[in-house]
């Protein structure tokens, strides 16, 4: 009984690593045939700035996008849509690579309950349920207080480079989607990557929550982000 049982698990193993290599083939061959590259205008920084706050240096930014409606109607029928800030900042060597001084990585997940008829938004163990769509996309746009580096980070005499970047992270939707992606841009949004260069004595002390966000929002991403 061991031996058959033994004997089946391998072929189960077989067939589902054939199942996967014809998957990764046949996508590989359709983004042969339609090539496709997701839109860097399809989302846009309406506003980006580092700020010092009591606690370190924090990122502020506005995003602007809209969820087209095949992105609406994948999340009404219970499609989970995962949305990803990333960012960069280096200090610049014209002697060798770039430093890295702090890497940060956000991650949105946004997803509709039909029994309650609300939207759950979760950043990392934390979650809020909103009432509207509407709602639940102003809060991912407006970024706040994401921790970005403590003080004494930056010296004040040198210029550092931010690389921002937000996008919809489409390789963690269901897999019969996938092929979908590949070749219909409605599914894609991001700003592209966004570089700036700043200087840490240019950094004003400010309030880090004062630009049109409210105080749950703040709350929900300060114990959300660490920094790193």
């Amino acid at each position: 009984m061991l031996t058959m049982t033994a004997s089946t698990t391998q072929v189960c193993a077989k067939k589902n690593g054939i199942a996967n290599f014809l998957l990764r083939l046949l996508l590989s061959v359709v983004l042969a045939v339609f090539p496709y590259s997701a839109k860097a205008d399809s989302a846009t920084f309406s506003h980006v700035g580092i700020a010092l706050s009591d606690e370190g240096y924090v990122l502020n930014a506005n995003v602007a996008f809209d969820l087209n409606p095949k992105l609406v109607d994948a999340l009404t029928y219970g499609v989970a849509l995962r949305f990803v800030v990333e960012l960069r900042i280096e200090y610049p060597r014209w002697y060798w690579f770039d430093k890295v001084i702090a890497r940060r990585r956000l991650e949105y997940r946004l997803a509709y309950h039909a029994i309650t008829r609300s939207y759950r938004l979760s950043i990392g163990g934390l979650h809020r349920n909103f009432d509207s769509l509407d709602d639940a996309v102003r809060t991912i746009k407006h970024i706040r207080n994401l921790p970005v580096a403590s003080r004494g980070k930056f010296d004040d005499k040198d210029t550092y480079e931010a690389t921002l970047r937000f996008f919809h992270d489409t390789a963690q939707l269901p897999r019969p989607f996938q092929l979908s992606v590949l070749t219909n841009k409605d599914w894609a949004i991001d700003t592209g990557r966004l570089v700036w260069a700043f200087s840490a004595k240019t950094i004003k002390q400010e309030n880090a929550g004062s630009e049109q966000a409210g105080a749950e929002e703040d709350i929900l991403l300060d114990a959300a982000a660490g920094i790193e």
